[in-house]
């Protein structure tokens, strides 16, 4: 099945790996290390995360990942 056209049905934050669980049973994991914004983050930030069909939000640190990019491994803002 593409995951691309699966629903997330819950995405959370643990030890520093954010985990989201789709409705055909697939899960995508990643480590928050590979974003700045994520890696410096609180827990409490990084445990509410918000769904969307394309993606996941964190609205206290006002950042966005699609599934797609989270696919490729491009996990947001690069440390420059």
């Amino acid at each position: 099945m593409n995951i691309l056209v699966d629903e997330a049905i819950s995405a959370t934050h643990q030890g520093g790996l954010v985990t989201i669980r789709f409705r055909s049973g697939h899960e995508l994991s990643f480590p928050t290390e590979g974003n700045p914004r994520l890696a410096g983050a609180s827990d409490t930030a990084l445990d509410t995360i918000e769904l969307s069909p394309f993606g996941i939000h964190w609205p206290a640190l006002d950042e966005d990942l699609s599934f797609e990019g989270i696919m490729r491994g491009d996990y947001g803002q690069k440390k420059g």
